[in-house]
């Protein structure tokens, strides 16, 4: 059985704008399981869109084609399977962005560790792991 990892928009967001996530996505693709909220899909699409009109990008639709081939990569989970941890999740985020809280719904409901750089999403009673250790992750199969 594969294992899971939730990926937040901010990662989703990297994958579109670089290589390096799109690439370790695709290397560990047969032993993990990589998915992200729906909500998680229409930030990064928001926010890569502004990153690239700041960067004066003129035409931002290759970059969106990478978005959307993201998600072959990464499964796409509606809102309904993971709604009804959405109170418990808020709670754990209170007086940070609960805006989150799809995120650590999620993580909660499956189990599973949250690959993220957002600090608001560390200290939540969820494994997370950053770009910069998550080869840790994936070698001790943690």
């Amino acid at each position: 059985m594969k294992r899971k990892l939730i990926l937040d928009a901010n990662i989703l967001v990297r994958a579109v704008l670089g290589s390096k996530i799109t690439q370790l996505l695709e290397q560990h693709a047969s032993t993990h399981q990589f998915l992200a909220p729906e909500e998680a899909f229409l930030d990064a699409r928001k926010h890569s869109l502004r990153v690239l009109e700041k960067h004066g990008v003129p035409d931002p639709s290759p970059f969106l084609e990478t978005l959307e081939q993201l998600e072959i990569l990464v499964t796409s989970v509606p809102l309904e399977v993971y709604i009804s941890l959405e109170e418990a999740a808020r709670q754990r985020l209170r007086g940070r962005d609960e805006d989150d809280w799809h995120f650590v719904a999620l993580a909660l409901l499956l189990d599973a560790p949250l690959l993220t750089e957002d600090k608001d999403l560390f200290g939540m009673g969820v494994s997370t792991w950053t770009i910069q250790n998550i080869a840790i992750y994936f070698e001790l199969g943690i």
